[in-house]
C-alpha cells in the first residue's frame, strides 16, 4: 500500500471511529437526560469532541436521534435473521425470540427506544432520515416472515389459527409489553408487583401454550 492509499484508510478509520464514538455518547446523554432536554453541546463534551465537528456530522440534533436509532435496531435485526435461519421449528424459534426479548429488556437501548417512539410520534411531520429506521424495520419484519412461513408449513403452530396474523399480533404484543416493563425501575409499584423478568415469562409460556398445535 502506498503512502497516500494508507493515508486515506487511515483517515476513513479514524472517521468512522469518530462516528461510533459520536453514536455512543448521543445515546448515553439522551438516555440520561432524555432526547428533548439534550443539547448538541452536551453531546459534544460527552464524546470529547468540539461541537464544529458534531455539527459536520449531523448538521441537526434530528438526524442525530435516527441515526442513533437505527443503530440500535441492528443488533435486532440480527438476532431476528440467526432465529429466521435456525434449523428448528416456528414454536421453537418464537420461543427464542420471546427469550431475546426477556434479556434484552433490561438494556438501556430499550429506554431510548421508547423515548424516541413518543418523540416520533408527537413530530409534526416526519422526521428527516426516519426512511433508514423504516427500511430497518422492512428488514427486520422480512426476517420475520420466514419465521411466519415457517409456522404456516412446520404444524407446529395449531392449524384452527390464522398464523400470520397470530404471530404477527403476539410478537407485537410481547415486544411492547416488555418494553413498558422496561420503564417499570422509574415508577412507583404496588408491593404485590412481580419481578418484571417474572411478569415475562409467564407471558410467554401464555402464548407458547395458546400456539402449539
Amino acid at each position: 500500500m502506498d503512502p497516500k492509499e494508507r493515508y486515506e484508510k487511515e483517515r476513513s478509520e479514524g472517521k468512522q471511529q469518530r462516528l461510533f464514538t459520536v453514536l455512543e455518547a448521543a445515546e448515553r446523554v439522551f438516555n440520561q437526560k432524555g432526547i428533548e432536554k439534550t443539547t448538541m453541546q452536551d453531546i459534544a463534551a460527552d464524546a470529547n469532541i468540539g461541537i464544529a465537528t458534531l455539527f459536520r456530522y449531523f448538521p441537526k440534533k434530528e438526524k442525530l436521534i435516527v441515526a442513533v436509532a437505527t443503530k440500535l435496531l441492528e443488533p435486532m435485526h440480527q438476532r431476528f435473521q440467526y432465529v429466521a435461519e435456525l434449523p428448528l421449528s416456528c414454536l421453537e424459534q418464537l420461543e427464542i425470540l420471546f427469550d431475546f426479548f426477556i434479556e434484552d429488556h433490561h438494556h438501556s437501548s430499550i429506554k431510548f427506544m421508547v423515548d424516541f417512539e413518543s418523540y416520533a410520534s408527537h413530530a409534526s411531520e416526519p422526521l428527516e432520515d426516519i426512511h433508514n429506521i423504516n427500511a430497518m424495520n422492512r428488514m427486520i419484519s422480512s426476517e420475520y416472515s420466514k419465521i411466519i412461513q415457517n409456522g404456516i408449513e412446520d404444524g407446529s403452530i395449531r392449524s384452527d389459527l390464522p398464523v400470520k396474523e397470530t404471530l404477527t399480533t403476539l410478537i407485537n404484543t410481547f415486544g411492547l409489553f416488555s418494553k413498558k416493563l422496561s420503564l417499570q425501575k422509574n415508577i412507583l409499584l404496588f408491593e404485590s408487583d412481580l419481578e418484571t423478568d417474572h411478569q415475562l415469562a409467564i407471558l410467554k409460556n401464555i402464548f407458547m401454550d395458546y400456539l402449539k398445535a
